[in-house]
């Protein structure tokens, strides 16, 4: 066996390598969450503008002007 070189892993290794890309990724996960949030928001936001102002357009529709007249 001598043209071929054993790689062995201990634990303390592996510990360390999956360590430090759960806590990349936990950091990518915090930057993109508040992004995220804000979209939602906003999106909310929109959502009840546009309910709200096609609510009050219909509202207009059925309403009926009533004159009242004296007699």
């Amino acid at each position: 066996m001598s043209g071929t070189q054993e790689s062995t892993t201990d634990r303390d290794e592996l510990e360390s390598t999956l360590g430090s890309f759960q806590n990349s990724l936990r950091g990518q996960i915090e930057d993109r969450r508040q992004t995220i949030v804000t979209i939602g928001v906003a999106i909310g936001v929109a959502v009840a503008v546009v309910a709200y102002l096609l609510g009050r357009r219909s509202g207009r529709k059925k309403s009926a002007i009533i004159d009242i007249r004296r007699l």
